[in-house]
């Protein structure tokens, strides 16, 4: 894989039953391990989404010129996991309430995004949004900051190999994501 590698933003890229879905909730590594565990989950990537230059590499996203979001692909088996799950997971794993930053990292590169590849996950995407700030309103915390956009304008540029699976490869890595602290209201037992 390199960085000029993009992938198709399209919904059934692999096989009829495989879908695709696109998040950018800061650092991508520990984002990319929290997508893989998840049973349903058949591979997940690492890129770059929602910016202007072509193939764009780490240090560039980095410098906030490209426009581009640290973004996880990930394929999943719609019959084993809904996207409603991958969803939920999406607003608990950082703060969405936080612009171009989670913690320690600042830029727009950690910006929270959810780039959609169907009409269907839009609307879930959409509805979820609401949900979860209705949980953190009522918890004193401010309003969600997430984009959620089409994913059929912008290109998903895989990220260096490096990155791909980062936190396999160094299990002591660093892994900076905030979170609210607030459950998704499914989760709530």
């Amino acid at each position: 894989m390199s960085t000029s590698s993009s992938e198709s933003t399209q919904s059934n890229d692999r096989n009829n039953s495989i879908e695709t879905a696109y998040f950018a909730t800061g650092c991508f590594w520990g984002a990319e391990r929290r997508f893989w565990k998840l049973s349903g989950v058949e591979s997940t990537s690492v890129g770059y989404m929602g910016g202007v230059r072509p193939s764009p590499s780490y240090e560039q996203v980095c410098t906030g010129v490209t426009g581009h979001a640290e973004t996880v692909a990930v394929h999943f088996d719609p019959s084993k996991i809904t996207y409603n799950r991958l969803l939920e997971e999406f607003w608990v794993m950082h703060d969405p309430t936080s612009l171009n930053q989670q913690g320690g990292d600042i830029g727009t590169q950690y910006r929270s995004a959810i780039f959609t590849t169907s009409p269907e996950q839009m609307q879930d995407a959409l509805a979820s949004k609401e949900i979860y700030q209705s949980a953190l309103t009522a918890e004193g915390i401010g309003a969600i900051v997430s984009e959620i956009d089409d994913a059929t304008p912008h290109t998903y540029w895989l990220a260096e190999d490096y990155h791909q699976r980062y936190l396999e490869k160094n299990p002591n890595g660093y892994d900076c994501h905030s979170s609210t602290g607030v459950l998704f209201p499914t989760l709530v037992k």
